[in-house]
């Protein structure tokens, strides 16, 4: 079985895993709820084996919701997101780690290695608080710290 670390905490995944990511330009895209592409990341194995960019032109949190779980997204890494799309997303078992902003090539590096919870990744404005991992993550294996 291999592992990601996540946050200094590993996720335990049994064959692969897939990981979505707003995106704007090369970066984070600052809201998920309005973001206009996303960036699919298919993991096995403990790297990267597959990556496709997909428009999202769905605009209500139920629609956003629907197509993460059609398109089988595991993890959602995001900046900023409404509470109540981040709690229905939990409640779909779809791991969300919010409060992520910079360079999405440096973010999944980080990701892989556990290092997301490093300041330079911490999104503007939070007040100190640390990342929110909220939902699927235990049920996938997170584990708190």
């Amino acid at each position: 079985m291999a592992a990601i670390a996540n946050l200094g905490t590993p996720i335990a995944i049994s064959a692969s895993m897939k990981i979505a990511i707003p995106i704007w330009q090369s970066r984070i895209s600052p809201v998920f709820d309005v973001a206009g592409q996303l960036l699919l990341v298919d993991w096995a194995d403990g790297r990267e084996v597959a990556r496709t960019v997909r428009l999202i032109d769905e605009t209500s949190p139920d629609e956003r919701l629907k197509k993460l779980a059609e398109l089988g997204v595991e993890t959602l890494i995001c900046a900023g997101i409404s509470q109540s799309l981040e709690i229905a997303l939990a409640e779909c078992s779809i791991c969300v780690i919010a409060g992520i902003c910079g360079d999405v090539e440096e973010v999944l590096a980080a990701f892989q290695t556990g290092r997301l919870d490093e300041e330079r990744f911490s999104m503007p404005g939070c007040c100190g608080q640390r990342r929110r991992r909220r939902g699927g993550c235990r049920r996938q294996g997170l584990s708190e710290n």
